[in-house]
C-alpha cells in the first residue's frame, strides 16, 4: 500500500505505554493515577487557598498561582490519553487528536518554563528592593508578564503544529510514549521533515534554553546581593525564601534534561526506560510543586491548616 494514498490523507496513530507489561497495566495504574489524582487536588487547593485569602494577593503568590494553573493544565492534557492506554488498552488516537494533545503540553511546558523565571525574577526584586517590591511588581505589570508568558508559548508552538500538518506519514504510525510529542511524531513520518526538525529546535533554544539561561543569571544576582547583607539571620532568612522556587526548577529541569539525556544516548536503552522518563517529566512537577510549596511556604501551609480547622468544625 502506498503511503501517499487517500488512507495517508488521514494517519492512525497509535501510543504505546510499557511494552511486555500490559498485563499489569491496571497494577501499574494505580499509582499513576493517585499521582494525577494528587496533582489535581494539590494544584487546585493552592489556587482555592491563594484566590480566597485576601493577605496572599500579593506578587509571589500571583506567580505562584500561575504555575499551579499551568501544572493543572498540563495535568488535565495528558490524562485522557494516559487513562486510555493504561484502563482500557485503547492506544489508537487519530492525527488531529494527537496535534492537539502535542500542542498543548508543549504550550504548558514551555509555559512553565517562563513562569519559574518570572518567580525567579520576583524573588531577585523581592530581595533586593523589599520595601518597593509591591511598587515594582503591581498588579499591571504582573499581568502583562502572564499574558507575555501565554502569548509566547501559544505563538511558538503554532508553527510547529502546522509543519507538522504538511507532513506525510504511513497509514499506521507508533509512538514511543502515550501520549504525543513533537519529537515522536516527526520521528514517523515518511517525508523530509527537516524544517520541522530546525524549527523545532528553534522553539526550544528560543524558550527553555534562553529561560535556565536566564534562571541561572537571576540567581546569580540573588546570591551576589544576599552575600552584600551584613547580618547573617537576614542573609539566610532570604535565602529560605528561595527555597521552595529552587526545588519548583530542580523538579522541572532535572527529568527534562534526563529524558533528552535517554533520547540522545539511550537508544540501546528499553523502550520502557524512554517511557518511564517521558512520564517522569510530564507527571513529577505538577505532583511536586504545591506539596514542595505546601510544606515549605509557612503562608500556604498556615492557610491549608486553618481551612481544614474549620472543616471539622
Amino acid at each position: 500500500m502506498s503511503v501517499f494514498n487517500s488512507s495517508a490523507l488521514y494517519p492512525r496513530f497509535l501510543l504505546t505505554g510499557l511494552s511486555g507489561l500490559e498485563s499489569r497495566y491496571g497494577l501499574i495504574s494505580l499509582p499513576i493515577f493517585f499521582v494525577y489524582g494528587t496533582s489535581v487536588a494539590g494544584n487546585i487547593t493552592i489556587l482555592f487557598i491563594i484566590r480566597t485569602e485576601p493577605s496572599l494577593h500579593q506578587p509571589m503568590y500571583y506567580f505562584l498561582s500561575m504555575l499551579a494553573l499551568t501544572d493543572l493544565g498540563l495535568s488535565v492534557t495528558t490524562l485522557p490519553t494516559m487513562f486510555s492506554v493504561f484502563w482500557f488498552h485503547a492506544r489508537e488516537i487519530s492525527f488531529n487528536a494527537c496535534l492537539v494533545q502535542m500542542y498543548f503540553i508543549h504550550v504548558f511546558s514551555i509555559t512553565e518554563s517562563a513562569v519559574l523565571l518570572a518567580m525567579a525574577f520576583d524573588r531577585f526584586v523581592a530581595i533586593r528592593e523589599p520595601l518597593r517590591c509591591a511598587a515594582i511588581l503591581t498588579d499591571g505589570v504582573i499581568i502583562g508578564i502572564g499574558l507575555a508568558i501565554a502569548g509566547r508559548a501559544l505563538a511558538l508552538v503554532f508553527p510547529a503544529s502546522f509543519l507538522l500538518k504538511r507532513l506525510q506519514y504511513h497509514p499506521v504510525n507508533i509512538l514511543s510514549y502515550p501520549f504525543c510529542l513533537h519529537q515522536d511524531l516527526i520521528k514517523t513520518t515518511v517525508s523530509s521533515h527537516w524544517v520541522s526538525s530546525i524549527y523545532g529546535l528553534i522553539v526550544v533554544i528560543c524558550s527553555m534554553g534562553l529561560d535556565s539561561a536566564l534562571l541561572l543569571l537571576s540567581y546569580i544576582l540573588i546570591l551576589g546581593t544576599v552575600l552584600s547583607i551584613a547580618s547573617k539571620t537576614e542573609r539566610v532568612k532570604a535565602l529560605n525564601t528561595c527555597i521552595s522556587h529552587i526545588c519548583a526548577v530542580l523538579t522541572f529541569y532535572t527529568p527534562m534534561i534526563g529524558l533528552s539525556m535517554i533520547r540522545r544516548y539511550g537508544q540501546n536503552a528499553s523502550p520502557s526506560v524512554h517511557v518511564l522518563m517521558a512520564n517522569v517529566y510530564l507527571l513529577v512537577p505538577p505532583f511536586m510543586n504545591p506539596i514542595v510549596y505546601s510544606v515549605k511556604t509557612k503562608q500556604i501551609r498556615d492557610r491549608i491548616l486553618k481551612k481544614f480547622k474549620q472543616q471539622k468544625v
